[in-house]
Formats: C-alpha cells, sequence, structure tokens
C-alpha cells in the first residue's frame, strides 16, 4: 500500500509524516516550501493481535503489515501549471494507491496558514482543482496521441471515446473516483495513472481540545457531508510529542486519554480500509506475520502474496480464527476443540484468519 501525503503549506503536514515514520527525517519549519524532495517511509501496521498469537505459538520473530508513506511537497494554486516545482509534486503522487490530505483545522497565530486565515472547506478546493487541472491535461494529451490509432482498433476507440467523457466531466471539476464508470471503462483509464481517481482520506489536523470530534462534525467542517472518503482527527502535536516517549510512558499516556491506540495507528487502519485492503496471519515457532490482501480474496490468492508460485500450486489450507488459536493456546489443541477448519479454493479469507497452506509441486 503506497499513500501520497498532501496539502497546503504550514498545516503540520511534515510533523505528521515525522510522528508516522518514528523518525525526524521530514524538515519541518514554519514556513512556506520547506520540504522539496519527497521523504518516502515504510510504516509498520500495529496490531496487538500479533503479540497475542506469538505468545500462542511461541513464536521467535513478529513481521507486521506495513504501508509506503510519500511525504510529498506543498500544493499550491497553479500547481498542475508548474508553479513551485507543482508539476514535479504531482508526478510524485501518480505512484500512490490513495492520497493522505492533510487539512488544517487548529488554530495558531503562530503558525502562518499559506492564505492568512483557517479554512479547511477553500483549502481542499484548492488542492482538487489543482489535481483536476493536472488529469486534463493528462486525458487531453491521450486523445490527441491516440486519436489516429483509434480509426484502425476498436480498444483504442472504446478508450478515447472513455477519455472524451471523463475530459468532459473533469472540465465540470467531478472528480474521476466520483464518476459513474463502468469496470471495463475504468480499465480503460488504469495507464493514465489520473490523480482524481484514487481514494481520498482526509486527515484533519486538529487542537488537542478536538480529538474527541466525531467523523460526522468533521465532514460538516469540511462539507464533505455526501463523500464516502474517511475523514479522521489528528493532533500532529500530540503525535509529535509522543514520539520520544517509551513503549512504558505511550502505554500510561493514552491510558489517561482513555484511547488503545494512537491516532495514527487509527489512520493508518482508516487507509486500508479505504483501500479495500485488510490482512490474515501465519502463525509457527518461527515467525508471526501479517500478509496484506483484498477483501474477498480466496484463499489462492492470499496464497499469492507469499509467493506467485503458491496460487498454481495451491490444494487447501488449515484455517483458524486468530481468537480460538490465541484463547487455546496454539495449533494443536485448537484442533482438539475442532476450531481449526480445512478449506479449499473457494473460500473466501476473513480478517484475523490465522493459514497454514498445503500445495503440490
Amino acid at each position: 500500500m503506497k499513500i501520497g501525503i498532501v496539502w497546503l503549506p504550514n498545516v503540520w503536514k511534515s510533523t505528521l509524516f515525522n510522528a508516522l515514520t518514528k523518525n525526524y527525517s521530514a524538515d519541518a519549519q514554519n514556513f512556506p516550501f520547506c520540504t522539496i524532495e519527497p521523504n518516502v517511509w515504510i510504516v509498520n501496521v500495529n496490531d496487538e493481535r500479533l503479540e497475542k498469537i506469538r505468545v500462542a505459538v511461541n513464536g521467535q520473530l513478529i513481521i507486521p503489515a506495513n504501508c509506503e508513506f510519500i511525504d510529498i511537497a506543498w500544493i499550491v494554486k497553479w500547481a498542475s501549471a508548474g508553479e513551485w516545482l507543482g508539476n514535479k509534486f504531482l508526478a510524485n503522487i501518480r505512484e500512490a494507491n490513495a492520497i493522505l490530505q492533510v487539512v488544517r483545522i487548529f488554530e495558531n497565530d503562530d503558525i502562518i496558514h499559506v492564505h492568512w486565515k483557517v479554512d479547511p472547506k477553500s483549502d481542499i478546493e484548492v488542492i482538487n482543482a489543482e489535481l483536476i487541472l493536472a488529469d486534463i491535461e493528462t486525458v487531453t494529451k491521450r486523445i490527441w496521441s491516440d486519436a489516429r490509432k483509434a480509426r484502425n482498433d476498436k480498444d483504442i476507440a472504446f478508450a478515447v471515446d472513455v477519455y472524451n467523457r471523463v475530459l468532459e466531466w473533469l472540465n465540470s471539476w467531478v472528480l474521476t473516483i466520483n464518476m459513474w464508470l463502468k469496470p471495463e471503462e475504468l480499465h480503460a483509464l488504469k495507464d493514465l495513472h489520473l490523480l482524481t481517481n484514487k481514494e481520498f482520506v482526509y486527515a484533519c489536523n486538529v487542537s488537542e481540545d478536538m480529538m474527541d470530534t466525531s467523523e460526522d462534525e468533521l465532514k460538516k467542517i469540511l462539507w464533505l457531508e455526501k463523500s464516502n472518503s474517511r475523514v479522521v482527527p489528528i493532533c500532529a502535536k500530540l503525535e509529535s510529542d509522543m514520539i520520544e516517549m517509551t513503549a512504558e510512558e505511550k502505554t500510561e499516556f493514552l491510558t489517561e486519554m482513555w484511547l488503545k491506540s494512537t491516532w495514527l495507528d487509527d489512520l493508518i487502519k482508516t487507509s486500508y480500509e479505504a483501500l479495500g485492503l485488510m490482512y490474515y496471519f501465519t502463525a509457527w515457532e518461527k515467525e508471526v506475520r501479517a500478509w496484506t490482501i483484498h477483501k474477498w480474496d480466496t484463499a489462492p490468492k492470499a496464497a499469492w502474496v507469499i509467493h506467485s508460485d503458491f496460487e498454481k500450486w495451491f490444494i487447501k489450507a488449515d484455517v483458524v480464527n486468530w481468537k480460538d488459536l490465541v484463547e487455546f493456546g496454539g495449533w494443536s489443541k485448537a484442533r482438539e476443540q475442532w476450531k481449526v477448519s480445512l478449506q479449499w479454493k473457494d473460500y473466501v479469507v476473513a480478517d484475523g484468519d490465522i493459514m497454514l497452506f498445503k500445495f503440490n509441486n
């Protein structure tokens, strides 16, 4: 999973990235355009189930799921036209699976807003407009390059027809992700890597006294009540403060705030959900590991993420829910209690499944 972090200057985006990566790799200063080159980091997905599973199977090592965050430099008005290296920044977003828009809601006279006032709705309109303008340029170029080829190729002619309809919607300021497109039409757009055809997650950087704000309330503030995009509250300052805490200090701090996990953990999990992803586990004495798959993937597809040949050689899989494995203390006792089931190629993997694959090569 690859997520691009993007928004306007001085929303504490780089501070958020530092907290995400548990590292001071991103430069965080109180002036616009501090970030020039994108920072990239692999971030583990914290899950308390992993340690419980490790204890149950007496595992030596834990390997969590992970995702790649790209701290993309600031986007401003006219970025699509190259303003402040905007074209270069937008190119970095194209390779991401989803876009995390960091929206500033907190008020602080000491932190300069690029537009001199905190207006999250207006900020979202600015960034979306730049993404749309960049996509208009991409689609227009493809129409011109494929127009002649379409005369003798039905597939290209179909694609050009899709491009023209998408271009019409883009010119009406409609994001591609919000367009009504059939699967075959979406496939025609795939190699364009349109910026507006990605899932959006909004991280609202709030003050400490707004941390309990509900998602519905935040959507009202952002004017996103009708959107299916996920909105998550986060306080970059508090997350930054926790970087230097020990594990015990962090646990105590979260307990005082009546929380089981950090807001960043929630943000990562929300990003997984937005992309329709989940993970299952493999567990034995050597290691306990989480593997990322799409929701509704079958057992052979789940085996594929371990090794591509495993899907071809797949025969069956032993499957147990993680709670049962933990409760009964390992595979053998879970089997004795009839908690381990034998599943075949049509089995749809559930979140939290622990799987042991059997192959024929």
